[in-house]
């Protein structure tokens, strides 16, 4: 029996390493803030952690994790739907390592693009991040969003028609187009 919790141990903290910079940078375009961020990751792990037999034998263990990181956040904020997200700047966040297939981590104006994000109603936010920004379908967008596919299509496009909108980030765009 004490080998298999070391077993189940050995599997969560390899999920856990390898999936942390995932995890904690989505956070951050969830709460806007960097200790925020890392708090949410960390309370999402601990949960994970406590059922991770449950978890590691789901068909994508990531996804779930996703879900539960989701479910912590919304509970967490829904008492204050009206309240906006101020993103800081990113650039120190523990523990993040560069994904080099992350375009968007690349990018030289990310101050503007989470400018714009934290500017978004958070389910706006959620289903534009989760949709274009950690590349899910619709379909993995409504499940980790506890919603319908067609209330992911309206959040989306409701977000992505008022970043649209935003004279910052379309001054960004229009110089980028004269590079």
């Amino acid at each position: 029996m004490r080998d298999g919790k070391q077993v189940r141990d050995a599997e969560f903290q390899t999920f856990m390493t390898g999936h942390w910079p995932r995890l904690a940078r989505t956070a951050f375009l969830l709460t806007g803030e960097r200790h925020a961020a890392e708090d949410l990751a960390q309370s999402t792990l601990e949960r994970v952690y406590a059922a991770w037999r449950r978890v590691g034998a789901a068909d994508d263990p990531e996804a779930y994790v996703r879900r539960v990181m989701i479910n912590m956040h919304a509970r967490k904020h829904r008492r204050k739907l009206k309240e906006f997200l101020a993103p800081r700047d990113d650039s120190e966040l523990v523990g993040e390592v560069a994904d080099t297939d992350d375009l968007m981590a690349r990018a030289d104006d990310r101050s503007a693009l989470l400018g714009a994000l934290a500017q978004l109603p958070p389910r706006q936010r959620e289903a534009v991040v989760l949709r274009y920004w950690t590349d899910l379908t619709e379909t993995q967008t409504a499940e980790a969003m506890g919603c319908s596919v067609g209330t992911v299509k309206s959040n989306a496009a409701k977000g992505i028609s008022k970043l649209r909108a935003l004279p910052a980030l379309n001054d960004v765009v229009a110089q980028r187009g004269r590079k």
